[in-house]
């Protein structure tokens, strides 16, 4: 017996399994089987049984001993050398460098506790591939020691690369939640996370113009955003020695007692904007009128009130519209809850409230939505009553959809319309706090109780940043990042409200690239990175047992990521 295949008029050809007979000098097949339709394998592994061959099960001769995910550390850990990050923290390798580069590659690829990390990268190739399997939690504390004593050289490196003279570095602060009491670093303050029952710690993060960071510090958690501002300029001029930089802060930060000590730093400009109070002042003195927005959207104006400086007046219809629709649900929704207090007031006949009853009942519910400004309330015994500040309301109304950005820059440095982009630009040291707190970082909780640790800690999370935002300036047409933000910024209109480009409506829209390949989140991108595994493989002969490892091969999506990021991925 045998198989053959006969070709069937350009149709799938038959395979059959034939006898064949000698009659005289004929011979006469005889078709015993139509083998058509079985798998090809199992076609191939009776050819073979009939040609003699001794055929054993796969699982005898071969098995995958074990499949441990490497692709996303692969990317990563290869990222981090593209950018030289880790000569950066140290030109010459040592155990330590070793340590630091693998927690930083962990907090991309899964953030946890450093008693954590010291099991979960033994899951994945991390830990093989910068040869730290043996290192316990002891060892990772006293690498971050080792890293905070390094935190300036790493950081100057940093601004040599990213900042320049002339160029703007942009700063913003923000703060995390502390599980615990132990850290003299601890404290309560303006918690940003809104865990107010929750203790907190104030970090600072520095980025050059596109948002690129350069620079953290930690603070305890009850320090003002303004008392940050020394420390800054501190580095832009001793650190970074730079011979002219502008510095961005917000109008909560780069307050007019901070900016009169920056005047005695005649190499370091700033832009920032003025706070409402400011505002109102400028409208009452007549400097801000609203004819100065018939033609436009923005006016440059000077005041004796802030002598030395340019400030610009935006005024954005449609911020005004949505801060009147959003000031009138508050006031309504306050009023709601003044007067259930109201009827509860006058249900009580038989034992009236009491004034001072009735005055605790208002205050819990009058300032919850920050408008108990625009209230007079009546408070007596058995009695409450309310009025709308209607004075107050107009006078607030009359700033709706006005804001002023104030900087030191001439004008032939930096023109109006770039003064209010180059305040706009902090939203990306926001967006740098949305990755440091979000899934892809995770920066807190925050358990350590060293103070240095936690510095260390914040330190190692801007440098997982540092290469996160990089791999996402590359990855861009895979994510659902807008790609032409950055040149939008320079030329759209910067007081009306940004529009996505057309490339992120069809993001949005198609969830495809024009090549077919689906967009994702950067997290999903590294968990199907993930699935490139290193396997390592045993096979089974006479002369004994062997193993051998083999990387899964590249996938079409796999491998349009590695080519965005420049890499090229060893078998």
């Amino acid at each position: 017996m045998y198989i053959e295949t006969v070709p069937n008029r350009g149709a799938t050809p038959a395979i059959l399994l034939r006898e064949g007979k000698r009659q005289g000098k004929k011979v006469i097949k005889t078709t015993i089987l139509n083998l058509t339709h079985w798998p090809s394998d199992v076609v191939e592994g009776l050819r073979r049984l009939l040609a003699g061959d001794t055929l054993v099960s796969l699982d005898d001769v071969f098995s995958v001993a074990e499949s441990t995910p490497h692709g996303h550390v692969e990317t990563v850990l290869g990222m981090i050398r593209q950018l030289g990050l880790d000569t950066m923290i140290a030109s010459q390798p040592s155990r330590q460098r070793d340590l630091i580069v693998a927690l930083v590659a962990a907090r991309l690829i899964e953030p946890c506790s450093k008693l954590a990390t010291s099991r979960v990268w033994l899951d994945s190739t991390l830990a093989r591939e910068m040869k730290v399997e043996d290192a316990d939690v002891d060892e990772l504390y006293a690498a971050l020691d080792w890293l905070l004593a390094r935190q300036k050289k790493i950081e100057r490196k940093l601004a040599k690369r990213h900042l320049k003279s002339g160029g703007l570095a942009l700063y913003d602060v923000s703060s995390s939640s502390y599980e615990g009491h132990t850290c003299p670093l601890v404290a309560f303050g303006h918690n940003r996370d809104g865990d107010k029952d929750l203790p907190c710690i104030v970090y600072g993060v520095m980025t050059n113009a596109d948002g690129c960071p350069v620079s953290v510090q930690v603070y305890p958690g009850n320090t003002a955003d303004p008392a940050t501002v020394a420390d800054q300029v501190d580095k832009l001029r001793k650190d970074f020695q730079l011979e002219h930089i502008v510095l961005v802060g917000d109008r909560g930060m780069l307050t007019s007692a901070r900016i009169k000590a920056l005047r005695d730093y005649p190499q370091l400009s700033w832009i920032s904007a003025l706070r409402s109070e400011a505002i109102r002042r400028l409208v009452e003195t007549g400097a801000i009128q609203m004819s100065l927005f018939d033609q436009q959207n923005l006016a440059e104006i000077s005041s004796p009130d802030f002598p030395g400086e340019r400030l610009v007046v935006c005024f954005n219809p449609a911020l005004a519209e949505e801060r009147r629709r959003k000031r009138d649900e508050l006031l309504a929704a306050t009023e709601a809850a003044l007067k259930r207090i109201q009827a509860e007031v006058k249900r009580r006949k038989k034992k009236p409230l009491l004034k001072q009853e009735i005055a605790l009942k208002v205050g819990k519910v009058i300032g919850r939505h920050k408008v108990a400004k625009h209230f007079k309330p009546t408070i007596e015994d058995g009695r409450f009553e309310w009025a709308r500040d209607t004075a107050g309301i107009e006078r607030e109304q009359a700033l709706d959809g006005i804001y002023v950005i104030r900087t030191s820059e001439p004008n032939e440095r930096l023109s109006a319309p770039d003064a209010v982009r180059r305040y706009k630009s902090l939203s990306l040291v926001e967006r740098a706090f949305r990755t440091l707190k979000g899934m892809d970082l995770r920066v807190r909780p925050i358990y350590l109780h060293d103070p240095n640790h936690v510095r260390a800690h914040i330190f190692l999370c801007m440098l997982a940043y540092y290469v996160e935002w990089h791999m996402r300036q590359k990855l861009a047409p895979l994510i659902f990042d807008d790609e032409e933000l950055s040149e939008d910024r320079q030329r759209r209109d910067p007081v009306a409200p940004a529009q996505p480009s057309d490339s992120a409506k069809r993001k949005k829209t198609t969830r495809q690239t024009p090549d077919g390949f689906m967009i994702h989140s950067f997290h999903t991108l590294l968990i199907i990175l993930a699935k490139r595994c290193r396997n390592r493989c045993r096979t089974i002969s006479a002369k004994g047992e062997h193993y051998f490892e083999r990387i899964t091969d590249l996938t079409p999506e796999q491998s349009n990521i590695f080519k965005l990021l420049g890499l090229f991925p060893v078998r």
